[in-house]
């Protein structure tokens, strides 16, 4: 008589949905939402396109000081935090709408960023964890291209309606919604990370370097892409701009792990970041439909791809420490970006971008330099 081995159970997928909802709500919503708002805020006389890129300095001067907390005091990252954070993010969208001096949204921006890193590191957390399914990561981290769709489908819908203030309150409600799944995830503490072995000294100083221009490179896209547009061509343009961007980076970690595994994440890096390039350009050199939708696609297609490869080619150079100063440099590149291109956005867009393109030119070789050292190595 033969035994019969029963087949492994299958890994439920329940909690990286869940986590995907949350990135959704934090990321693609209480993060990004302020991209399509902007040109809609501008218009209004709300702000002017110079206290726009001031206000999202402080939002990601926000998810910087969140990540640091993070990572110096890992232990704070728990049930209660997240919970906490969670109904912070909302409360900050809903006091969005209230008219007040540019240093009021600021502040608020400010405390988005903070809450949505807690809400980040908690839901990315969960995706990753040791026995998660494969699928898991790709699933959660798919939920922030859904977040940014579903942002740009919100102001394309609404926008005939209601005017600015209503778009925030009708934001804070969508991240609740969005949050409620998230809200049973088994969140664990963190603990705190020994000192760094680092293989190559070299590749790991290039790569900060790369990922420090990615961080400043990409969040002038990120920002002023739909202000862009819908200079030249309309709101509801700029607000299908965004879509394309969420739907673009919705499939884009599946496919960048693909092309890690084919070629190794050292070699798929240059390659996003030679696309983002192009995203960059694009806008830049002209004013068209075409041009824009294809550069909104590629930025969508990359940004979440290249946090993924740098996280992966970080853990290959320094075992389980990297995550901790590589968010840092991102968070000081997010910081900068719209404060270099701040004294030329009141008169033209396209100089930033240029600036951007430059920024990620840079970036590029860098991450060529951690390619040719690691093979070296």
């Amino acid at each position: 008589m033969t035994a019969t081995l029963a087949p492994a159970p299958r890994k439920s997928l329940a909690p990286a949905f869940a986590a995907a909802a949350g990135l959704a709500a934090a990321m693609g919503v209480g993060r990004f939402v302020y991209t399509p708002l902007l040109p809609i805020m501008v218009d209004a006389h709300r702000i002017s396109a110079h206290d726009g890129a001031m206000i999202a300095t402080a939002n990601y001067a926000g998810y910087l000081l969140g990540a640091i907390l993070l990572t110096r005091w890992p232990e704070l990252n728990s049930r209660n935090t997240f919970r906490i954070a969670a109904g912070l993010l909302v409360l900050s969208e809903l006091l969005m709408a209230v008219p007040a001096p540019a240093l009021f949204p600021a502040a608020l921006r400010l405390i988005a960023g903070v809450t949505s890193a807690v809400i980040f590191v908690a839901c990315a957390g969960v995706a990753a964890r040791p026995g998660s399914s494969r699928e898991a990561a790709g699933i959660a981290f798919g939920g922030v291209g859904f977040g940014i769709a579903l942002t740009g489908v919100l102001v394309l819908a609404v926008r005939p309606f209601l005017g600015w203030q209503s778009m925030w309150l009708v934001s804070a409600v969508l991240t609740a919604v969005l949050l409620l799944p998230a809200w049973r995830l088994d969140i664990r503490p963190g603990l705190r990370a020994g000192k760094a072995t680092i293989r190559s000294t070299g590749a790991w100083r290039a790569l900060l370097v790369a990922y420090f221009l990615e961080g400043l490179g990409y969040i002038v896209i990120g920002t002023f892409l739909v202000a862009a547009v819908s200079d030249e061509r309309g709101p509801v343009v700029g607000s299908a701009i965004w879509v394309v961007v969420g739907a673009a980076a919705v499939p884009a970690t599946v496919l960048w792990g693909v092309a890690a595994r084919r070629w190794s994440p050292a070699v798929a890096m240059p390659i996003a970041l030679v696309a983002q390039c192009v995203s960059a350009l694009l806008p830049a050199v002209s004013a068209a439909v075409v041009p824009a939708v294809i550069s909104a696609a590629l930025f969508g297609a990359t940004f979440l791809g290249i946090v993924m490869l740098a996280m992966r080619i970080g853990g290959e150079l320094s075992d389980d420490t990297a995550a901790a100063p590589l968010t840092a440099v991102y968070g000081a590149g997010q910081m900068l970006g719209p404060l270099v291109v701040a004294p030329v956005i009141g008169n033209s867009y396209p100089a930033a971008f240029v600036i951007a393109a430059l920024v990620l030119a840079a970036a590029t070789i860098a991450a060529g330099v951690v390619t040719r050292l690691i093979r070296r190595t």
